[in-house]
């Protein structure tokens, strides 16, 4: 029935195309590629379990998340930090690192104007000069600010620049080996193309307008992955794989250290808000994150499975009801074939 409906969607043109995994413990349930897209080139490519995809703001919790992880780990920061002690420019004294995370800091959702590809702005500049709007620490607001100032703060502790300390102290040591910000060359043909901008479209460069202004690497948007990747990311978080990178139990307080439906990254099923990505069904305390172009991992931490979906959703153009597909996909797999 998955398969199926799956299918439907790039029949009826809902979607160009995606990669679906799913796995409960070590069982694999299914991996399976639907669909292609027009390459920038406008040849048409099909997509396969191998296919890059532009992660958008599933960086928040594949880059940027275990990268804060594993510096509160040894102790560089703590959640109590404040953003100043970092980023002295930054206005408000009162916002920490628990707040970024948790998108409880109070700032506004995005800049305003918003970004647009052509714009040439001082996007760090606009970031550290945003409006707080709401008190720290009392209300979630979903912000990409947050996430960009604590990508921002990973560079500052480490000395590194973003790209480079997450592929050589995550990506690389958990063996997400497709996993990274800008694609070379020869990796932008592997990736599923996103928007068409203007007569062509955009294939392995960020999506993301912010992103690209940051030349193209950011703690909101930016990074490139596949399924498998991706997979074996979910596997670690769930402990079905184990990994010694990062401490298991600064993991779990990822899902667990939670305002409102959000946990330190992660979006938080908390029993009683509506999940309008990830359907019905799942254990309360499952937990996972969400990307623009069409990207999704979802995960319940006491069936021990998880849910992968990859799409250029975005190929067809922006506002065409994807949320309620993906809701729609994720219910049909829980009532199907988790037991």
């Amino acid at each position: 029935m998955v398969h199926t409906f799956m299918k439907s969607l790039v029949s009826e043109r809902k979607i160009p195309g995606g990669v679906l995994i799913i796995q409960q413990q070590h069982t694999r349930i299914m991996t399976q590629s639907f669909g292609a897209y027009s390459a920038a080139n406008l040849s048409t490519q099909q997509i396969t379990t191998n296919t890059l995809f532009d992660l958008a703001s599933l960086t928040k919790v594949v880059a940027t998340l275990p990268a804060t992880l594993l510096l509160l780990s040894r102790n560089a920061i703590k959640l109590t930090d404040t953003v100043q002690t970092f980023l002295p420019d930054f206005k408000y004294p009162t916002v920490n690192i628990q707040h970024l995370l948790q998108h409880s800091s109070g700032l506004v959702a995005d800049l305003d104007p918003p970004v647009k590809r052509h714009h040439q702005r001082d996007i760090m500049g606009e970031v550290l000069s945003a409006g707080v709007i709401t008190q720290p620490g009392k209300q979630v607001l979903y912000s990409d600010l947050s996430m960009i100032l604590l990508g921002k703060i990973i560079e500052e502790v480490s000395g590194q620049s973003l790209d480079y300390f997450v592929d050589r102290e995550i990506a690389k040591p958990w063996g997400m080996h497709d996993t990274q910000y800008k694609l070379s060359k020869e990796q932008q043909m592997q990736a599923a193309s996103t928007e068409k901008i203007e007569i062509k479209f955009v294939q392995g460069i960020v999506h993301d307008e912010k992103a690209l202004l940051l030349q193209e690497v950011s703690g909101s948007a930016g990074l490139f992955s596949c399924a498998e990747d991706l997979a074996t990311f979910a596997q670690y978080w769930l402990g079905i794989t184990q990994q010694s990178v990062i401490p298991f139990d600064w993991m779990t307080l990822a899902y667990t250290n939670i305002i409102e439906n959000r946990g330190l990254g992660f979006e938080v099923w908390n029993g009683s808000d509506v999940l309008k990505c990830f359907g019905r069904g799942w254990t309360k305390g499952s937990f996972g994150h969400t990307g623009f172009t069409g990207t999704s991992i979802w995960m319940d931490p006491v069936k021990k499975a998880f849910v992968i979906l990859l799409t250029n959703a975005v190929h067809y153009g922006r506002d065409r009801g994807f949320m309620e597909i993906r809701e729609k996909i994720h219910t049909m797999i829980f009532e199907e074939l988790i037991t």
